[in-house]
């Protein structure tokens, strides 16, 4: 039994690797691209240094292409590079080279790492690294870094909605002096005299749960121009 186990893993192990990361990451962009619209309702938390920010509800859109609102009544720190501008760049292979790296497990899941590098100048994405569950076709992990707002490092969790290759729960992990936060929270840390260097250095997390998915039902233009 011992021996049929090692033997299984070396075949996955050497299925994998007879796959290039163009193979992998055209399939994380075919199941992407299956979604033709969506909305779901989100919750949001921030744990951000010297902030305090309520946790809120809101309700997302998207469309293709790329069009993309929120709707919220409270204050909301809401990360694009894990909703639409990764995705978007994903789908342009034209605009990127990609790398096949190790093996790894990301929450009891095996996934192959992928660093894509883009190609010329004009790109916010700088660089990326992704952990690509190969069984399932989704992204687990994702470590972009970006012009804009510097590195963010985004865990995924899916449940009943992995088929479009859409996440249940988002982590996402930002360095505070580079993310470009609203500007009612930018103002608070203005205020707060006592933030040294030090402390707009730290990390800090956004965590968005994601629930009553309504998937390729149709949506309105006019709901992206309000």
């Amino acid at each position: 039994m011992k021996t049929l186990f090692i033997l299984s893993l070396s075949l996955l192990h050497f299925g994998v690797f007879c796959q290039t990361s163009t193979e992998l990451l055209n399939k994380v962009v075919s199941k992407i691209n299956t979604v033709k619209d969506y909305s779901a309702t989100a919750k949001i938390s921030a744990n951000i240094p010297m902030i305090k920010i309520l946790p809120s509800q809101a309700t997302i859109y998207f469309k293709q292409k790329n069009k993309f609102k929120v709707v919220s009544k409270g204050i909301v720190i809401l990360p694009k590079q894990g909703f639409t501008d990764l995705n978007a760049f994903l789908s342009n292979s034209s605009k990127y080279q990609s790398l096949l790296g190790d093996t790894s497990v990301i929450n009891s899941v095996k996934t192959v790492v992928i660093t894509v590098i883009p190609k010329g100048d004009g790109n916010d994405i700088v660089l990326a690294k992704l952990w690509v569950d190969y069984a399932r076709s989704v992204i687990m992990k994702s470590q972009i870094t970006s012009a804009t707002n510097g590195s963010i490092t985004t865990t995924f969790t899916y449940g009943d909605k992995v088929s479009f290759g859409l996440p249940t729960k988002m982590v996402f992990e930002i360095d505070v002096k580079k993310f470009k936060l609203p500007k009612s929270v930018a103002a608070d840390i203005n205020q707060k005299k006592s933030l040294t260097p030090a402390d707009t250095s730290k990390k800090g997390t956004i965590t968005i749960s994601l629930s009553d998915y309504a998937v390729n039902q149709g949506i309105n233009d006019s709901v992206f121009s309000k």
